[in-house]
């Protein structure tokens, strides 16, 4: 999370790229951890795929989403 915090705050003013780290670093750690750690024993390959479906989903749809509604907000409120 902290690697794909300071990833986001680096391409901030880049556009689509600021979705890029957190996705990238959530589909790299989290199937190690739960491989290594936790003892899941799905393939690592699957794993990925899935957390980065998921977080592609959750951070570059939802998240986009999110973000363009509170800026909108923003630009009326203040």
């Amino acid at each position: 999370t902290l690697i794909g915090a300071a990833g986001t705050y680096m391409l901030r003013d880049r556009g689509f790229l600021k979705y890029i780290p957190p996705i990238a670093a959530n589909t790299i750690a989290v199937p190690l951890i739960l491989y290594y750690a936790y003892g899941i024993k799905v393939p690592i390959l699957i794993q990925a795929l899935a957390v980065g479906a998921g977080e592609t989903i959750a951070v570059a749809g939802l998240g986009s989403v999110l973000y363009m509604g509170l800026k909108k907000l923003e630009k009326k409120l203040f």
